[in-house]
């Protein structure tokens, strides 16, 4: 799995229509910064609102996942947030020209076509893993569903579907890695049975449906009087073979296309959690009322867990700037060069590390017996990854100073002392103007705030 964040290079758009609405929709990727996480924007609506991927937002979940925020929704979202889990990217803002997107195929492959034409980016921001802590079940006796969450650092999910159809049986599909959703699961395409189309249909759904874009199982041998209502339904001519099966001999992607398809359909709801996950999905019979369910359980145990604005550091990931390139960019040195590691950098924000080890050449001065950080280090160890923020607006940061001008409502909340490691954060409060810079900033240790408080600083060119 990717350790750190990803968006994509540049913007793509593609046409089609909506499944249900049989609408016209351009669906728009743009790149999207750090931390901003999957949104929609309703672009044919005047006031153009933004819609977070957000499993709080799911206001109907028939045959197609919804999302609705001050009155504006997004329909039938799923194989698009599937997309994006499947190429895991984490910063997007997807423009849609009408409410429903477009369903193109029936399956998620045109939108990956199109993420890859755009290309993939890297972004400077490590990626806010959910890791399933212990083993979660959610179970719903009247659908006969059952979802497990397990422990598991990696992404797998297995799906098991069986309708009591001689035709389908009894399917499983898995994604043992996100590398292989591409070309084990993208290009599986939704699906319904004969027998549900005309109730499909009187519920206003599938205007946009036909045998271009879905796959048709014929259950039970269709009576010959029967077909005209059966072509017209789906937009064709003629309906060439009707026997049980696979209406007009329409050939499968996969053996076992229906069962992919439903593992894309948890892989996209499950989406709506807001973060990546890690840990194995299992899932019995699963659609999309119980995948929101299953999404909104993780979710408030995700919400118990968190620690909000506490920035997520994996040492084990490699860093954005290590020690030799902070020190391309700030000029401090030895005793006085307080950061080790800066782990996320865009342009508002700015995350790194200070290692507190007993060998400070300040602790043998400062409580002697009693080893504390001071605060007044704590604070320049935070201005100076405030300096690599500001540093990080100009192309050639070496040819600057930043130098801090106040400081403002600083508290110190716990102590500092060897052995802790400093995780410090901030964020542009407004805009750089004519070279100052206010920022807000805060230091942990583990998930206890030690301290907190605002900075001004200004930037200026070494040779003036």
């Amino acid at each position: 799995m990717k350790l750190y964040q990803q968006t994509i290079k540049e913007s793509v758009s593609l046409s089609g229509v909506g499944l249900h609405s049989g609408e016209k929709c351009t669906i728009t990727f743009i790149p999207a910064r750090a931390n901003h996480g999957i949104k929609f924007q309703r672009m044919d609506l005047d006031d153009q609102p933004i819609i977070p991927a957000d499993v709080d937002l799911v206001v109907a979940i028939n045959r197609g996942t919804t999302l609705e925020k001050d009155g504006a929704q997004v329909q039938t979202i799923e194989h698009v947030l599937a997309t994006m889990v499947g190429l895991e990217i984490d910063n997007i803002l997807i423009q849609l020209s009408n409410a429903e997107a477009p369903i193109m195929d029936g399956s998620a492959h045109e939108f990956v076509t199109a993420i890859q034409k755009a290309g993939i980016k890297e972004q400077n921001a490590q990626r806010n893993f959910f890791e399933v802590p212990e083993s979660i079940f959610y179970q719903d006796k009247e659908q006969d569903v059952e979802i497990a969450a397990l422990p598991l650092d990696d992404y797998r999910v297995t799906v098991m579907v069986d309708y009591n159809s001689k035709i389908l049986g009894s399917q499983h599909a898995s994604l043992n890695s996100l590398s292989d959703f591409v070309t084990n699961i993208s290009k599986s395409r939704t699906f319904c049975f004969l027998h549900e189309l005309e109730e499909l249909h009187k519920n206003g759904l599938i205007k946009g449906g036909d045998l271009t874009n879905a796959i048709v199982v014929v259950d039970k041998k269709v009576k010959t009087s029967e077909i005209e209502h059966l072509s017209k339904l789906l937009g064709k001519a003629k309906v060439d073979h009707y026997e049980p099966g696979i209406l007009n001999n329409e050939a499968l992607h996969y053996p076992n296309e229906p069962a992919r398809h439903k593992l894309m359909d948890v892989l996209g709801d499950l989406a709506l959690v807001g973060r990546p996950l890690k840990g194995q999905i299992l899932a019995a019979r699963p659609g999309h009322s119980t995948n929101v369910a299953f999404a909104r359980k993780l979710k408030k145990i995700m919400a118990e867990e968190s620690h909000v604005n506490i920035p997520q550091y994996d040492p084990k990931v490699p860093a954005v700037l290590d020690i030799n390139k902070i020190s391309k960019i700030l000029p401090h040195r030895y005793p006085f060069l307080l950061i080790d590691k800066i782990f996320h950098l865009d342009d508002e924000q700015v995350a790194g590390i200070k290692n507190v080890t007993m060998n400070e050449p300040f602790f043998s001065g400062h409580f002697p017996g009693n080893p504390v950080m001071p605060g007044v280090l704590q604070v320049e160890a935070m201005a100076q990854i405030g300096g690599i923020l500001v540093l990080n607006t100009v192309p050639d940061p070496e040819n600057y100073w930043t130098y801090f001008l106040g400081i403002e409502n600083f508290k110190f909340r716990k102590m500092v002392v060897p052995g802790d490691t400093l995780v410090m954060k901030l964020e542009l409060m407004q805009p750089i103007r004519r070279g100052f810079a206010k920022m807000k900033g805060a230091a942990f240790v583990g998930n206890n705030l030690v301290c907190e408080g605002i900075m001004t600083a200004s930037i200026v060119r070494k040779d003036l």
